[in-house]
This record gives structure tokens, C-alpha cells and sequence, in this order.
């Protein structure tokens, strides 16, 4: 049996000693879907994640907006927190249901072969 997906579709993180602002920013860059990032002014810019760099001079995210516009580069030292509030488009999509679609043929798929849902 394998275990539940879990998704961080949804998710509202607030930084904490438990909980650094650099692990939700990682979290962001592997998220698959779109972002808000709230910044220390209260500013919230959504969109997507593509590129973060820890280890330059002044650590920053890449980001394009949600528009499409971009890239956008953001310190990490005017970064709040990140939230996760766009829909995760491969939450689901795991080897396991993969292989379950191979097993029966193709159940769950419609007539052009994508999956549904």
C-alpha cells in the first residue's frame, strides 16, 4: 500500500524557529503550481516560482507573475512569508495512479487521453 499524496495546495506558512522563511521558500520553488508572495510591506505579488538563489550576496526568488509577466526578482530579506493558492496541477499524478491507468487500460481517461479531474 502506498501512502496519500499530500499537497501544500492551500497552505498559509508563517515563518517560526520551527518553520524558517528559507524552507517555505524552497517548499515555493518545488511547488508546482502558483504562489502569493506577501511581502514585508503587506504587497502580495502571485504567481510562479521559478529559480531561488541562497547563496548569492543578497539571497533572492525569481518569479513571473501571474499574468505572465516577469521575471521578477525578489530578496529574500523583503519576503514575509509565501502562501500556496494556486491549484497544484500534478497533485494526484503520482507513480501509483499511473500505473493503476496502465493496469486497467487507461480507466480514467477520456476521449483524448488526458486523465480527468
Amino acid at each position: 500500500m502506498t501512502e496519500p499524496e499530500t499537497t501544500l495546495e492551500g497552505w498559509t506558512p508563517e515563518p517560526g524557529p520551527d518553520l524558517p522563511l528559507e524552507r517555505i521558500i524552497d517548499l515555493a520553488f518545488d511547488y508546482r503550481g502558483d504562489t502569493t508572495v506577501v511581502l514585508t510591506d503587506g504587497t502580495e505579488l502571485r504567481g510562479y516560482v521559478f529559480n531561488r538563489n541562497a547563496d548569492a550576496g543578497e539571497p533572492f526568488i525569481q518569479m513571473f507573475d501571474a499574468d505572465g509577466a516577469g521575471p521578477r526578482a525578489i530578496p529574500y530579506s523583503r519576503i514575509r512569508t509565501i502562501r500556496f493558492t494556486g491549484r497544484d496541477p500534478a497533485a494526484g499524478n503520482s507513480y501509483a495512479l499511473w500505473r493503476r491507468r496502465k493496469e486497467t487500460g487507461g480507466a480514467g481517461r477520456d476521449e483524448r487521453g488526458r486523465g480527468q479531474g
